[in-house]
Parts: structure tokens; C-alpha cells; sequence
């Protein structure tokens, strides 16, 4: 009977192990990013931050993210956004996304409630006044889910040059297939000393933001935390920048090489 314990109490360690060790995020996460447009002008800056909260008496990720200009740029292109993601602490899946954003006098004011298990996406179009409800893919994500998503379920260990990873996503009133390629290895130098990176090509929508769909290239480090370093898009007027500014909160040390 002893030894059965054991094994039991052994299970048990390795698999709390294993899931503490899965996790790359943890609340009071926070990520400030200073923008810039066409490599000189200072644009902006950017907000991350993981928060926990209860959603219909369940507790959960609360993770909201904020986005505006600054100088002179906003006087002539103003952007405010707020984007908020109530995610599952076990699944990672969404249950409630909110998207309220004023880009140079372009406005929306979404709120999406995601139904999981029937597969449906409630939306509440709060700019138009109405109500709207989709059908939605298995295990969907939006837009700020999806990143904390593939941090804590992406192996980057074995990944190659030209791997590709999908995900099933939600975004405004429609389904898309969200496409991550990852383009290869890069040490850069940041404000905070240089840093192992991983390179990926998120696939985007292209239109009035951006160019085309390899629009956008991110450096994420090369560690477990996972955590964005610097963002680029070609625009389609200009390009535009972001690099992370300043952090706490994180899980894991950085991973800073001292040279």
C-alpha cells in the first residue's frame, strides 16, 4: 500500500510540475512599448497587462491592453484603443472580448461573449446598437487571447525555420484562420541589454492598416516567459515600430546576456 502512495504523491508532483512549468504569464504581468512611425517620428506607446478577475462567477485572466498617441503625430492621426480579453485559466480559450478603438475619427465599440461549448460568438455592436449572433470554430480565440495562448501551448524547443502554427479566430463579426510562421533565430539589443529572440510572421488582414499580409514581424524571446521585445508593420502609409519600453511582473527571470 505504501508504495502505491508514493507513486500517487510522484504523479502528482510531476504533473504540478508539469503544468507550473507550462505557464509563461502570471497576473500583474505588465508591458509598456514606445512606438515609432517610419523609424524616426515618436508615435505612441502601448500597455499589456494581465489582471485576474471573475466573469459570471468563474475566475479568470483579465488581460487589457491600450494603445495612443503622443506628440505631435496625434494631432493630425489621434488613435486611443482598449482591448480587453476574460480568458479560462486551464484552457486558455476566451469567454468575453471587447474592442473599443478611435483611430484618426475610424471608431468601433464591440463586446463579443464567446459560448465555447455551443460554438457561438454573441456581439454586441455597441457603436450601431445592435445584436448579432455567429457561429464560430472549435476552441476559437481573439485577438489578445490567441498571444497569451500560443505562450503557455507553443513548443518553440524543436521549432524550424518555415514552421507554421494555426488557430481558429474570431475578429469584429467574422471567423479567420490565424496563421503564425516562424522565420528563424536573432540576438538583438534592447533597453534592457541584448537578448535571444525568436522571429515570427503573423499573418494579417490586408486593407486599410496594413500593406499585405506579411506585414508584420515579431521578436519574442527566446525563453519561457515568451514575452514580445519588438513589433514592426509595414503600413499602408509608412511603417511603424514598437519596442518594449519597460516590464514587470514577469514569471520568469529575463533572459539578458551579459556580455
Amino acid at each position: 500500500m505504501k508504495k502505491y502512495i508514493v507513486l500517487i504523491v510522484v504523479l502528482f508532483a510531476l504533473q504540478f510540475g508539469f503544468a507550473q512549468k507550462k505557464s509563461a504569464f502570471q497576473e500583474g504581468e505588465w508591458f509598456k512599448f514606445k512606438m515609432s512611425y517610419s523609424g524616426w517620428l515618436k508615435a505612441g506607446n502601448a500597455t499589456l497587462e494581465v489582471k485576474t478577475s471573475k466573469l459570471n462567477n468563474k475566475e479568470v485572466y483579465h488581460v487589457v491592453g491600450k494603445g495612443w498617441t503622443t506628440g505631435a503625430i496625434k494631432w493630425f492621426f489621434k488613435v486611443k484603443d482598449r482591448y480587453e480579453s476574460y480568458i479560462d485559466m486551464e484552457t486558455g480559450l476566451p469567454y468575453k472580448f471587447i474592442r473599443d478603438i478611435d483611430e484618426g475619427g475610424h471608431t468601433k465599440n464591440l463586446e463579443i461573449e464567446f459560448d465555447q461549448r455551443a460554438q457561438k460568438a454573441h456581439v454586441n455592436n455597441k457603436k450601431y446598437k445592435t445584436n448579432a449572433t455567429y457561429a464560430t470554430e472549435k476552441d476559437v480565440q481573439d485577438m489578445v487571447s490567441a498571444f497569451y495562448y500560443l505562450r503557455n501551448n507553443y513548443d518553440t524547443k524543436k521549432i524550424k525555420d518555415g514552421d507554421e502554427v494555426k488557430l481558429n479566430m474570431f475578429f469584429d463579426e467574422e471567423n479567420f484562420e490565424f496563421k503564425l510562421k516562424f522565420l528563424g533565430r536573432e540576438t538583438i539589443k534592447t533597453e534592457f541589454g541584448k537578448i535571444n529572440t525568436l522571429i515570427f510572421r503573423p499573418y494579417v488582414m490586408a486593407g486599410r492598416v496594413f500593406k499585405e499580409q506579411e506585414s508584420l514581424t515579431l521578436w519574442v524571446s527566446a525563453d519561457e516567459n515568451k514575452i514580445p521585445l519588438r513589433i514592426k508593420a509595414d503600413l499602408a502609409v509608412g511603417s511603424l515600430r514598437a519596442d518594449l519600453e519597460s516590464y514587470k511582473g514577469l514569471k520568469h527571470a529575463m533572459p539578458i546576456i551579459f556580455d
